[in-house]
């Protein structure tokens, strides 16, 4: 079998400078994806515009007709563009998008200047898991009760290591997230959490004391059996943590 080629730029086609030349070199379909989506974020490709042609993004990425169109019906799977027959590939606005998309909302926290889709991530996270610590506060069971202590035991057994710590806070909120039926908003959770943790800019270093004393109060109401004290202790926690990590910006100036 033939290794497929890759099919040089029309003649006479101009290289959109809006996407920064690479060295050609073959890219796996995702890297593609992930990049296009990159610079659509960033507003490199602003909506409303359309893609470059498919030979011009064969010449930058160094890769097949084949790898483009498939990269672009991804692109169109997460909202971002539109394919018309003939017309070519237009970027959509922001309003389309899907931002619960792992490549999406990675692009969009990277890019993020100002903190405020951080912002927005943690409050709409502290809002679903909130209601998933009331959920769980309801249900729980003393084998789930059981899995939650021996999570906050580990927080306070790796208080004086920052990463084992972070790493048995995240067994606790997933022993949460197992307690509750609304599998939805545990997976959208989930999400959210994984791509803040990820941002450098969420990764700062926080006060572990507080933050063991946060889940402190999240056990004790789940334990408890109380709904109301279950969902504000969760939401306090996660709200008042993003606070303590989060750096100056533009949009958010510590008074």
């Amino acid at each position: 079998m033939h290794a497929e080629t890759t099919v040089p730029a029309e003649r006479g086609s101009a290289f959109v400078p809006t996407i920064a030349a690479r060295t050609r070199s073959p890219r796996l379909g995702v890297t593609v994806v992930s990049d296009l989506v990159d610079a659509i974020v960033r507003g490199d490709i602003e909506p409303g515009s359309s893609l470059p042609p498919e030979a011009v993004l064969c010449e930058q990425f160094g890769v097949s007709r084949t790898v483009i169109r498939e990269s672009v019906k991804r692109l169109e799977e997460k909202g971002l563009v539109a394919v018309a027959q003939g017309r070519g590939t237009r970027v959509l606005p922001i309003e389309s998008w899907n931002m619960i998309d792992a490549t999406v909302l990675s692009a969009l926290v990277a890019n993020d200047e100002t903190l405020g889709v951080l912002d927005d991530l943690s409050m709409v996270r502290a809002t679903l898991e909130a209601l998933i610590a009331r959920d769980a506060a309801q249900v729980r069971t003393e084998t789930q009760l059981s899995a939650l202590r021996d999570a906050l035991q580990l927080m306070r057994d790796t208080i004086g290591d920052e990463p084992a710590f972070n790493q048995a806070d995240v067994v606790f909120h997933a022993v949460v997230g197992e307690m509750t039926d609304n599998r939805l908003a545990d997976n959208i959770v989930k999400t959210l959490f994984h791509q803040a943790r990820s941002s450098a800019r969420f990764s700062l270093h926080s006060e572990l004391e507080l933050t063991l004393d946060e889940h402190v109060n999240v056990f004790a109401a789940i334990e408890a059996g109380d709904p109301a004290a279950a969902e504000a202790a969760m939401r306090t926690h996660i709200t008042d943590a993003w606070e303590r990590r989060r750096p100056p910006s533009p949009r958010h100036r510590p008074s």
